[in-house]
């Protein structure tokens, strides 16, 4: 080959690489489909427009009861009055017997009897109250005046307290006629502090009960 040739021959090589590179890319992108490549891009765009999940609210119960009962037992929770604007509160399976909503709180002391012979919720006196039966106890503004007969029918089904209260006081209280109340679960409460105003700290308690008391 002459030397002055070389200059030339190069050329056309190296135009005839460039094109056979370039028909080659041609090829491959028109093997290679369209939509998975812009389906890529729109998800790469639209990911930061996505709203962010967010965990459900937990679930907002009637009467504030946070103990977890077992599937065999029965929840309660009661509230004692504060004075005007706090009212009392009765709750058995986070449902409002007696409070504001319910309408039938009134000054003094409530009693609440759950029946387990019927089943549902009963007010009467306590020594009426069937057997077995959980009476439930609050008292609401100024309380009343318990007689002595009515303290000891109460001391009778296990208070402790029932002999302090006085008008003032705030007390709560949960007593088991005909079965034995459940170890380890409080079941009195007492606060006999008032406040100007009129009113009062308000007490309560909450436990779980066997479905079948024995």
């Amino acid at each position: 080959m002459r030397p002055g040739a070389s200059g030339p021959l190069k050329a056309a090589l190296l135009l005839l690489a460039s094109l056979c590179a370039w028909f080659s890319g041609f090829l491959l992108a028109q093997l290679i489909p369209e939509a998975p490549l812009t389906s890529a891009v729109h998800s790469l765009r639209s990911f930061g427009q996505r709203p962010l999940l967010k965990a459900p609210s937990p679930r907002r119960q009637t009467c504030g009861q946070r103990t977890r009962c077992a599937a065999d037992t029965y929840s309660f929770h009661l509230l004692s009055g504060g004075g005007p604007g706090r009212p009392a509160a009765i709750c058995f399976q986070d449902q409002l017997l007696t409070g504001e909503k319910t309408g039938n709180v009134s000054g003094g002391l409530t009693v609440t009897v759950i029946s387990w012979s019927c089943g549902g919720p009963l007010s009467g006196f306590l020594q009426g109250a069937p057997r077995p039966a959980l009476l439930l106890m609050v008292t609401q503004g100024k309380g009343c005046r318990l007689k002595e007969d009515a303290r000891k029918a109460i001391e009778d089904v296990g208070s402790r307290d029932v002999h302090k209260v006085r008008p003032g006081s705030s007390w709560v209280f949960a007593a088991a006629k005909g079965f034995e109340f459940p170890a380890g679960v409080q079941r009195e409460k007492a606060s006999h502090a008032g406040h100007p105003q009129g009113s009062r700290s308000q007490v309560q308690i909450q436990g779980c009960i066997p479905r079948d008391p024995g």
